[in-house]
Order: C-alpha cells, then sequence, then structure tokens
C-alpha cells in the first residue's frame, strides 16, 4: 500500500458547541467489528459544516473519505491518488490531462469513472453551488472526460500551481447528481472513494468512521476512528488524560502537561497557519490606515510566540511564514510605539487625557471578537489589546460564538485563523482579493487594494517563476505600507497521542487542522506498534 494522503479538513464555519457526552473508551471493542486495539478516538475541537466536497470540505486533500486526483505525501510533494501518474501538460500549460487508476469503487461498491470527476469539477464551478472556495479554480474553463478513464481540463490561461489544486476530492455523479448540492442529504451522508466511510454522524459530539472495504489502497489497521468534537481545551486535555481519548489537538500550554507522561507521544507540526487581527474598512476606526498601520507598529510579536506559543510558533510580519521561500526579504519589524506615535499624530489621532486617542471627536476605540472556548486566541486577543493601548487604541476583547461573531464581521475586528499550504495564490486570493470581500471567510477585513489586486492576479496568471516571485514581493511589501490585517504569529500545531501505533508523521499544515490534519492524516496507513 502507498504511503500517502491528502492535506487538511473542512474549511467553512466551525462549530463550537461543547461536548454532551463521552465517547466509546479507546482500544475497546465496538458493535461495528473493531476489535481491541483497532479503534482510535481522537479529540478535535470544531467539526465541519458539511462533508460534501461540492461544498469545500476537503479541497485541499487529507478527507478520510474522498480522494483527488492527486495528493500529498509527507513532504507536502504531489503524488497519484485516482490519477494513475501526474498530469500530462501541453497547450503552454493551458491543457491537463489525466488518467484514472484502474479498478476504483466507491464505498457503495459502484465503479468511478471520468464522469464523476467532471460533474465534480463542473458542480464546484457552478454558480448556483454555495462553494465560497471556487475562485480557486477559475482558471477552469472546461473539463471533459474522454472515455471511462481520462480527463482533460482546459484553462482560460496558464495557472502554475493548478495540479495542486486537483487534490479536489472526487464524489459520485449517481449518488451526488440526483441531489441539490446546497441542501442534499449528501452533505451529511457522503459516498467517496477513500480508506474510511462514515456510519455515525451526532452534531456536535461526535463522527464515526469505519474502514472503507472497498478503498481501492488496502485495508487499513484501524478499523475504526472516531473524532470527538470537544470545543474547549481543558475539557480535551482531561479527557485526553483520563484515557477517554487516544490523541487529541492542544494548545501549546496543556501540550506541555503531558511531557513527562510515558505512554503518551507529543507530535509538532509546523503549519501556514497565521492568527491575525481582522481590521474591517467599513468601521470609521479600523478602516483608517493610520491605525492599522499604528497596531502594526504596536505589537510585540515575539512575546506572544514566547509567552503564548511557549515558543511553538514564529512571529507573523504578513501572510507567509519567515521560512517561506516565497516570504519578502526586509519585511520582517520590530516593535516600534515612538513611530507608532508619530503615525497617529500626523493622522490628527491626539491623545486625551485617559491615553486614548480621538479624531474629530471619535475615540480609537473598537470591538475585537474571538470564538470563545478558544484559549490560544483568548490570549492573544487580550495582548493584542494590551498593546494597543500603549498606543493610545482602546480595542475592547469580547468573546463570542461564530454564531453571534459572523452577522458583524463587516463591521467589528475578528481575532482570526487563516492559512494554505502548496501556494501563495491558494491562502492569499481569498483574503486580499477585492472581488471576495465579505465572502463568507473570504476577505473578512474588506481589504481593498488595487496594487494588492494587480500583484495577485500576475501570481495567478504566470508561469514564470522570477515573474511570480516579484509580484508576491510587491504585494507583502503593500502590506506593509497598507495593512487590511494585523498579523501576529504563525503557530505550530501540537497533538499527543497514546503510543501504540508506528507511522506516524505529520505534514506541514494550513490554518485548518486536527480534524483531517495531524498525526493522523495517515492513519490508513498506521501499523501497531510492536
Amino acid at each position: 500500500m502507498t504511503t500517502r494522503r491528502r492535506i487538511r479538513g473542512a474549511a467553512a464555519v466551525l462549530a463550537t458547541a461543547a461536548v454532551v457526552s463521552a465517547c466509546s473508551a479507546p482500544g475497546s471493542g465496538t458493535a461495528d467489528g473493531a476489535a481491541a486495539g483497532e479503534s482510535v478516538v481522537i479529540g478535535v475541537s470544531t467539526e465541519p459544516d458539511t462533508l460534501s466536497p461540492l461544498l469545500g470540505y476537503g479541497k485541499d486533500g487529507n478527507s478520510k473519505l474522498f480522494d483527488g486526483l492527486l495528493a500529498r505525501t509527507a513532504d507536502m510533494t504531489l503524488e497519484p491518488a485516482l490519477a494513475r501518474a501526474l498530469p500530462r501538460i501541453t497547450d503552454g500549460g493551458r491543457t491537463y490531462t489525466y488518467t484514472l487508476r484502474e479498478g476504483v469503487k466507491f464505498s457503495d461498491g459502484k465503479p468511478l469513472t471520468a464522469r464523476d470527476v467532471v460533474f465534480t469539477y463542473r458542480t464546484v464551478l457552478d454558480d448556483g453551488t454555495n462553494n465560497t472556495a471556487k475562485s480557486e479554480l477559475a482558471a477552469v474553463k472546461d473539463v471533459r472526460a474522454v472515455g471511462d478513464d481520462t480527463v482533460v481540463f482546459t484553462l482560460h490561461h496558464p495557472y502554475a500551481p493548478f495540479a495542486a489544486r486537483t487534490v479536489l476530492p472526487i464524489v459520485p455523479e449517481h449518488v451526488a447528481g440526483e441531489q441539490d448540492p446546497n441542501t442534499g442529504p449528501f452533505n451529511t451522508e457522503p459516498v467517496g472513494t477513500g480508506p474510511y466511510v462514515l456510519v455515525d454522524w451526532r452534531k456536535g459530539e461526535k463522527l464515526t468512521f469505519k474502514a472503507n472495504p472497498h478503498y481501492w489502497g488496502g485495508a487499513p489497521k484501524v478499523k475504526k476512528l472516531t473524532m470527538a468534537i470537544v470545543a474547549d481545551d481543558d475539557v480535551r486535555a482531561t479527557r485526553l488524560r483520563s484515557g477517554d481519548l487516544d490523541g487529541a489537538v492542544l494548545p501549546p500550554n496543556l501540550a506541555a502537561t503531558f511531557k513527562s507522561d510515558d505512554d503518551k507521544k507529543t507530535y509538532r507540526a509546523t503549519s501556514y497557519d497565521v492568527r491575525v487581527v481582522t481590521l474591517p474598512s467599513g468601521n470609521p476606526v479600523t478602516g483608517d490606515t493610520a491605525i492599522r498601520r499604528a497596531l502594526d507598529l504596536a505589537v510585540d510579536r515575539q512575546a506572544m510566540v514566547d509567552k503564548i506559543l511557549d515558543g511553538a510558533g514564529r512571529p507573523a510580519y504578513g501572510p507567509l511564514p519567515v521560512d517561506d521561500p516565497w516570504f519578502a526579504e526586509d519585511t520582517e519589524r520590530s516593535r516600534d510605539l515612538a513611530e507608532a506615535g508619530r503615525i497617529l499624530d500626523a493622522a490628527g489621532w491626539t491623545k486625551g487625557e485617559d491615553g486614548i486617542r480621538a479624531k474629530d471627536g471619535r475615540p480609537a476605540r473598537f470591538t475585537l471578537y474571538y470564538p470563545s472556548g478558544d484559549k490560544v486566541r483568548q490570549d492573544h486577543a487580550l495582548a493584542y489589546a494590551s498593546d494597543a493601548k500603549k498606543a493610545g487604541i482602546d480595542v475592547r476583547v469580547e468573546s463570542a460564538t461564530w454564531e453571534v461573531i459572523e452577522p458583524r464581521m463587516h463591521r467589528d475586528a475578528v481575532l482570526a485563523g487563516f492559512g494554505s499550504t502548496g501556494d501563495p495564490d491558494f491562502g492569499l486570493y481569498t483574503m486580499l482579493h477585492s472581488s471576495l470581500a465579505g465572502d463568507g471567510f473570504n476577505n473578512m477585513a474588506h481589504y481593498d487594494n488595487p496594487a494588492v489586486d494587480r500583484a495577485l492576479e500576475t501570481g495567478r496568471r504566470s508561469q514564470d517563476p522570477e515573474t511570480r516571485k516579484a509580484a508576491y514581493d510587491a504585494l507583502q511589501r503593500a502590506l506593509v505600507k497598507d495593512p487590511g490585517y494585523t498579523f501576529l504569529t504563525h503557530i505550530d500545531h501540537l497533538y499527543v497521542l497514546a503510543d501504540r501505533w508506528k507511522g506516524l508523521t505529520t505534514q506541514t499544515e494550513p490554518h485548518e487542522h486536527g480534524f483531517a490534519a495531524g498525526p493522523w492524516w495517515n492513519v490508513e496507513d498506521w501499523q501497531p506498534a510492536p
């Protein structure tokens, strides 16, 4: 069996409900046939809204239910999955041809054909489908089947990272084609070609999967996989310590409490996951460029890494990590409260007796929301507010559920998380392009900078590496002068698991993690420890 597999999990709105009952004890026998040692229970903080790739689930790969034409290895290189080989690229980068692997079946036993691939991509791109990530496939002009085993994509223009977008999971036309992609039962009752099949989903509590008997990659040793939804970090750690969970994603301070536990192992995954404060352009305070620039200079990023992340991360000076090859050199910047003050003074924001600045009678004050139960975001938000106050800006921190936060995102700041692996286009376009302002969680700041839009378009359309590098350099430098977000830290993801299996590794991860990333990104390849 090949050692491979996809990245990530669901992008979309994440539920924050606390778990209401415990899962079955790890390692116990189960009614559906998983013997002792064949069952794994993982604690994660969130669950997806949908399990349909047509609405964005698994768009970056790594779903346990589905496969894409391609997948990513542990070192993030692309390799064939449902395709026999990497694509044949012709017509100057405008045509990509894939030949499908023989003998692949969906979990209902029906064969995979090229028509399923065509159906998947055409449905995602359809204007009537509520997939907020469809802009990532905007280069696709047409996709067609040639016989049962060949798929040909024709692009409007060359798009250098297109192959990496074909990790998109493929769904069966014979099931999903009979339903409304936005509301149909496929969203919660998926059928795929992946190593596992969903057998039960109790919203806000857990999702239970069993090994797919038709899986083309071979029978997984882990026969039953349960993802327990535990929103509260402390509760997740407690359940892991009690043995109710086999593994969990944890913040640094709680992961550290397991260091002396001999039967558990900690895994650390580097990531593109950036913690940011969105600064909505329509807010009279956060929409002022002087306020944005001052906040960028007021924050102590290194202190956040040291104190909040316990060193498990890096300061973020923009959307790309400092060790990324696309990172613009010399855009690192130190905290400079004096310069922040000069910028605010020049813009007419003067200090009052209480130390808070005001302009034309309006105080430099705004609300910053963070999702309830997320200790790492809470700590970032409080540190940000403390730093901002030193510059004379009053940030009022509030916790809330996403149901409360979403309607306010267009006018109030949010302690948010973003980041995609694979190519700078994947995360930057949806975060920054003005055409996506307010499109769900895309461009939450309603950022609008023509120079940045031009750089994004150049980076997306050019195949020349030097041209693309220059475009993304220009973009990052423009963000320093005109920030729509305050970039704080790139965080490492920490996972603690019972040391009962071998073959566990981590990948470099995106923002979305825990559900289908972590050391269980390739759980179908795990072997029992001797």
